[in-house]
C-alpha cells in the first residue's frame, strides 16, 4: 500500500469534481502570534466538507473497476453527503448510514442527493459496524469514511493544494483527527515535500481516541460524550490503516475543551466572517491553545468543513 501513490492518483483522478479551495491569510491570527497564520477553506468545498474529495476519489475507483453490486457508508453528515454527491454524478446505487443523533442539518442536506438513508445506534463507531454487517450479509461494497486507501488518497490532495498555493516553508500544519483518513492523507503528503513541517493533531477532550491510542502504542476507546465536533467523534476501527500511519507523521496532539471549541467558531465568524463547524473549531481552538509557541512562525489551519446547525450555532453565539 502506498498512500502517496493514491494522493497523486487522487489529484488526477478527481480534479474536475472537485473545487480548488481558497488558503485564506488571517491578518489577525497572524497578528496573534506575530508570524503567518493561512486556513484552508474546505468550508468551501462541494457539500461544505472535505470528504467530497475521498469520496469522489474512490467512488471514481469503484466505477473504473465496474463495480455494480452497489455499495454502503456510514457516516455522521459529511462522509455521507460525499458518497451520496459522488454516487448522484456517476448515476450508481448506494445507502448510507448515520447514528441517531445526527446534526438536523446534515441530515436534511444528506437526503437532498437522493441516495437511500438509515438511522441506527448512537455514535458513528456503531453505525460503521453496522453498515460493514450489511455489506457483507447484501454483498454491496463498504466505504469506510477513513479505513481506506483511495479515500485517504482523495484527502491527501488537501495537502497537494497547500504545497501549490504556499511553496514556500510551512512550519506548522494543524489538523483535526477523528477516524484519521484527512491527517494520514496531508500529513503523508507534506512529509514527502517538507519533512520539517511539524504535523498537530487536534482533538477534543471529549472525544480523543487516535490521541490516547497513539500515545500509547495501542488501541483505546473511551465512553461517548457530546462534543460540538460532532465530524470528528467515536472510536475508529482497531484494525485501521490509520492508526500507524498517525503514529508516523503526527509530531503531537492537541485536546482541546469545549469552551475552546465554540470561542474558536465564534472568533472565525467575528474575524473571518466565516462560518465553520466544531471539527474545525477544533484544528483552531488547538492553535489559539498553544500560540505562544508558534511566534513569529508560518501555520496553516485545516478549516476541514462548514456544516453546523442552525441550533448549535446560536448556542455558541
Amino acid at each position: 500500500m502506498n498512500i502517496l501513490s493514491e494522493i497523486l492518483k487522487a489529484s488526477n483522478r478527481i480534479q474536475h469534481y472537485i473545487l480548488k479551495t481558497p488558503l485564506l491569510y488571517s491578518a489577525q491570527l497572524s497578528k496573534l502570534c506575530e508570524g503567518k497564520v493561512y486556513l484552508k477553506l474546505e468550508s468551501e468545498q462541494y457539500t461544505g466538507s472535505f470528504k467530497a474529495r475521498g469520496a469522489m476519489n474512490k467512488v471514481l475507483w469503484l466505477n473504473e473497476k465496474g463495480n455494480e453490486k452497489g455499495v454502503i457508508t456510514a457516516s455522521t453528515g459529511n462522509h455521507g453527503m460525499g458518497v451520496a454527491r459522488a454516487l448522484s454524478i456517476l448515476e450508481m446505487k448506494g445507502k448510507v448510514v448515520v447514528p441517531n443523533n445526527v446534526v438536523p442539518a446534515k441530515y436534511e442536506a444528506l437526503k437532498s442527493f437522493g441516495s437511500e438513508i438509515q438511522k441506527y445506534g448512537d455514535d458513528c463507531f456503531v453505525s460503521e459496524t453496522y453498515a460493514g454487517d450489511i455489506a457483507k450479509n447484501e454483498g454491496l461494497t463498504y466505504i469506510s469514511p477513513y479505513n481506506d486507501p483511495q479515500i485517504i488518497g482523495g484527502q491527501g490532495t488537501v495537502g497537494v493544494e497547500i504545497v501549490e498555493q504556499h511553496p514556500a516553508k510551512i512550519d506548522n500544519l494543524f489538523v483535526t483527527v477523528g477516524g484519521g483518513g484527512l491527517i494520514s492523507g496531508i500529513g503523508t503528503y507534506m512529509k514527502f515535500i517538507s519533512p520539517e513541517t511539524k504535523i498537530f493533531g487536534c482533538q477534543p477532550e471529549n472525544s480523543p481516541e487516535m490521541t490516547l491510542s497513539v500515545r500509547t502504542d495501542s488501541y483505546v476507546t473511551v465512553p461517548s460524550k457530546d462534543t460540538l465536533s460532532d465530524g470528528s467523534a467515536g472510536a475508529f476501527e482497531e484494525d485501521s490503516i490509520t492508526f500507524p500511519i498517525c503514529k508516523a507523521i503526527i509530531d503531537e496532539f492537541f485536546l482541546v475543551a469545549e469552551k475552546e471549541i465554540a470561542a474558536s467558531i465564534n472568533l472565525i465568524l467575528t474575524m473571518e466572517r466565516k462560518l465553520i463547524e466544531g471539527a474545525a473549531g477544533v484544528a483552531v481552538a488547538s492553535f489559539l491553545q498553544n500560540v505562544e509557541r508558534f511566534r513569529g512562525q508560518t501555520s496553516v489551519i485545516v478549516i476541514c468543513g462548514g456544516n453546523i446547525s442552525k441550533d448549535k450555532l446560536k448556542k455558541i453565539l
